[in-house]
């Protein structure tokens, strides 16, 4: 093995990430939950975009420390989008040609964006198909699959070193109440669940990890009775997370509790927010505002006080064709009316 490149590479890796502040941590004062405000950390602002360029850095790394990526290696990856994006522009900062393996489904804007990064896109027909599709292409091209649903629980240090738990909570530091009552978080691989979760245990925090998951994902019923040989055969809707089967990286027993969220309540749910910041977001984000609505009106019921937080995935601009566009919402999600209504109701 190049040592020499190895070294520069793991160098070049560390050297963006110390051109990166920090992604924001917006507060949500929401007039109809007074004393529990909702925090929105917002990892749109990362440099390709959303919450996976936090992921791509990791699996980088520990596929270099490992001694899977080379000179030369070309990186294939399994993805709905974000994370090859972000792979896509870490593979171009070391050189490395770039293959996403995606539904054919996926948001123009996130092809056009790995093309950007000089990547390119192998389409199959379903969500389901991405692995094996994969798998071929590393064995034909003597490349590495990068397989972020099997190594994204163990890429990242979840016991701090700066990952998105320990900022969390540096950043409410100041905060009125430093210790959130929830963190709320949707699942793609499952890494960032496992990263928080572990995190909690570790320095002892009261903080409840709740995990939302939308339709046709297997990760629901996946906490509730431990059949890791669950499958669906549609894949959801909501780009970025959920999966139709059930991924290593997903670990249940981190997870304080589930809650599933229907497609219509997630767009519903994130054209909303775009109100509320006068910007838009995607409709992973959408699924997580809905679950820290949920859980802070039964805070407000309770007569409790404290805070909540959870994420801004990524952007909206990537979904102008998609869920902003609502004759593609019509026929793909369905009515969103109900869900609007019980927005109303619950911030009434």
């Amino acid at each position: 093995m190049n040592s020499s490149w190895v070294n520069h590479a793991i160098s070049e890796i560390n050297a963006d990430y110390q051109r990166s502040a920090d992604t924001h941590l917006i507060r949500l004062s929401l007039p109809a939950f007074a004393g529990i405000p909702i925090y929105l950390k917002d990892e749109s602002t990362h440099p390709t975009g959303s919450l996976k360029h936090r992921l791509a850095r990791s699996l980088f790394l520990y596929g270099l420390c490992n001694g899977w990526i080379k000179e030369g290696t070309p990186i294939i990856e399994a993805s709905s989008g974000s994370t090859a994006v972000s792979e896509a522009y870490f593979a171009r900062l070391l050189g490395l040609p770039f293959i996403a393996v995606m539904p054919g489904c996926t948001a123009k804007r996130k092809v056009e964006q790995i093309a950007f990064y000089g990547g390119r896109c192998h389409f199959v027909e379903s969500a389901c198909e991405i692995y094996e599709a994969s798998e071929t292409l590393a064995k034909e091209l003597n490349g590495h699959y990068m397989d972020q649903f099997t190594y994204a629980e163990r890429a990242t240090d979840w016991r701090g070193n700066n990952n998105i738990a320990d900022r969390i909570f540096r950043q409410m530091a100041s905060e009125p109440y430093t210790v959130p009552d929830y963190i709320v978080m949707s699942a793609g691989t499952g890494g960032t669940s496992a990263t928080i979760g572990r995190y909690l245990r570790y320095q002892g925090y009261a903080t409840q990890l709740v995990v939302v998951d939308p339709q046709n994902s297997v990760f629901f019923d996946y906490w509730q009775c431990r059949d890791a040989t669950l499958k669906s055969g549609i894949g959801s809707k909501i780009e970025g997370i959920g999966r139709p089967r059930v991924e290593p990286s997903f670990i249940p027993a981190v997870v304080d509790d589930m809650m599933r969220v229907p497609d219509a309540a997630s767009v519903a749910t994130m054209q909303w927010l775009e109100t509320m910041l006068g910007r838009k977001v995607g409709a992973s984000t959408g699924t997580n505002v809905w679950g820290a609505l949920r859980l802070a009106a039964q805070m407000r019921d309770e007569g409790r006080k404290g805070a909540i937080v959870t994420l801004i995935c990524d952007s909206g601009e990537r979904y102008l064709e998609t869920y902003y566009n609502p004759q593609w919402v019509e026929q793909n999600i369905g009515d969103l009316t109900p869900w609007q209504a019980e927005i109303k109701r619950l911030c009434a």
